[in-house]
């Protein structure tokens, strides 16, 4: 198989930590590829017509794209058992919790990076990060519970979007008034599987 992907893209990272946990590597080869959302690489298009990224191009059937997609079908794969029935509506909606700040602290990213400086706009981006901050504050008081058990696609999600705020926006502190998730990130950054994907 083969992932399309770019080493600093959080729903990427998703991927790759998943098949780490894994112990499978060696059966999924990284294609890096730049990309924007004003730039869309021409290598993407094939497995994507949306131009986004992970995309899993996989030697049976069609390739597969969306980090949620593909994280579930490893996980279907492999027998993982990372999407548990006990807690699967538990997992989903904290995965998609994770997603969210994902997507919000990326475009954060992009509209300074991409948008011309003249017509970016400061508001929208207290909007973006509005989002992720009430995220924050909902896995502070409602989500330690499921944090704190069983390893899930949540939790790879959730210590992914923490990781990603980090890397692109240290200068919010996220951790001052959190500091529950905080320690949780602390312990989970530290996995082996986080260390060989963070970005550099």
């Amino acid at each position: 198989m083969q992932l399309i992907s770019s080493p600093t893209s959080p729903f990427v990272r998703k991927v790759r930590v998943l098949i780490h946990e894994a112990g499978k590597t060696d059966t999924v080869e990284l294609v890096n590829v730049s990309t924007t959302p004003v730039s869309t690489d021409p290598r993407i298009l094939p497995a994507n017509p949306l131009g986004k990224i992970p995309a899993l191009i996989r030697p049976e059937g069609s390739a597969l794209y969306d980090s949620r997609v593909i994280t579930r079908y490893l996980d279907t794969l492999w027998s993982l058992g990372l999407y548990p029935e006990a807690t699967i509506w538990d997992t989903l909606t904290l995965e998609a919790t994770a997603d969210a700040m994902m997507e919000a602290a990326v475009l954060m990213v992009y509209e300074s990076r991409v948008r011309p400086q003249d017509l970016a706009y400061a508001p929208w981006v207290e909007a973006q990060w509005g989002k992720v901050s009430r995220a924050l504050d909902a896995l502070e008081a409602t989500w330690m519970d499921h944090l704190s058990g069983p390893t899930t696609a949540a939790h790879i999600a959730v210590g992914c979007a923490l990781s990603y705020i980090d890397f692109r926006h240290a200068d919010r502190a996220w951790r001052a008034a959190r500091p529950d998730l905080a320690a949780w990130h602390a312990v989970w950054a530290d996995r082996e599987s986080m260390q060989l994907t963070t970005p550099s």
